[in-house]
Order: structure tokens, then sequence, then C-alpha cells
């Protein structure tokens, strides 16, 4: 199992780093609906409650090509612990490289009004021999996609660093 965690800091206030990431569904929004970024998609098929407790979401993001998917692997996740400005918390298995990763990102508010939000995740392939070849660099990548995609839409918030 590999797990990593890294931590941002946003000058912005909780509240907004929590509404950039877990914006309101438009009324008129289709089910499912379809959010699509750099990296890939993501499919919402529940949405979950006012925190997203409880949404179920597919997810296509890219992978080593190595891996004989054309680059592509698919999630399929279900956030089983969310509180508004505080935590969301996920667990997925994905394919192709058969695994299961659990994640989390919280908020926590600075004394001077800005924000820290920290990521953390494991990863773990399911076979044994592709775990010993091909786990820590399959992490990796997503790990790195992950991070690039955080850093970008937490800019929306504020003016964001990475600090650990």
């Amino acid at each position: 199992m590999i797990s990593s965690t890294a931590t941002f800091a946003i000058d912005a206030p909780v509240r907004r780093v929590w509404r950039v990431l877990h914006p309101p569904v438009p009324a008129d929004a289709p089910s499912p609906r379809i959010i699509t970024y750099p990296a890939g998609s993501i499919e919402v098929l529940r949405e979950g409650d006012d925190a997203g407790e409880g949404l179920v979401r597919t997810c296509v993001f890219d992978v080593p090509r190595y891996l004989l998917s054309g680059g592509k692997a698919r999630s399929w996740e279900v956030v089983t612990e969310a509180r508004v400005n505080e935590i969301s918390r996920y667990v997925s298995i994905s394919k192709p490289l058969w695994s299961r990763a659990e994640g989390y990102h919280s908020l926590s508010e600075q004394p001077d009004g800005s924000t820290l939000l920290t990521f953390h995740e494991t990863y773990h392939a399911y076979n044994p021999l592709l775990r010993a070849l091909l786990e820590r660099r399959v992490h990796a990548r997503i790990t790195a996609d992950n991070l690039s995609t955080y850093a970008h839409a937490l800019g929306y918030a504020g003016a964001t660093r990475r600090v650990s």
C-alpha cells in the first residue's frame, strides 16, 4: 500500500475554498451530470447530501500507456464522509490496475483568515505481482495529476502554494 499527503496554503477563507471544490449543483443540472477537467472527466451518478456525503461518481483519468488501456483508467467512487467547510472523504475502486484508493481533503482555517488544505490518499493494487511491479509508479502518476488539479482549482479561491 502506498500513501501520500500534500498540504496547500490558500489565501482565502475556508468557506470560499470549500465552495470552489464543492460548488452547488445547478437546479437544471442533468442527471447524471458530467464534469470535465484537463486530465479526465467525472460522471456524478448521485449527488449526495448538502455536504456531498453519499455522492456516487465514476471518473476517467490519465494513467501511463504501458497499462495497455489507451492511457485512461476508470474508477468507481463514493464519498463516505463529508462535513461542509471541514472534510470530504472517499473510497474508490479503479482499473486497469485493479486497485482500491481511499482519501480525503480537509480544510483548516488559519488565524490570518487563510486556509490550509490537506489532501491524503492511500492506494493499494490487489494483484501482488502488479503491486510489486507497478503500484508505486502508477500511484506517483495519479498523485501528480491530482495535485496539479488541486492547485489549479484552488487558484480560483485565492493565491495558492504547496507547503508540503
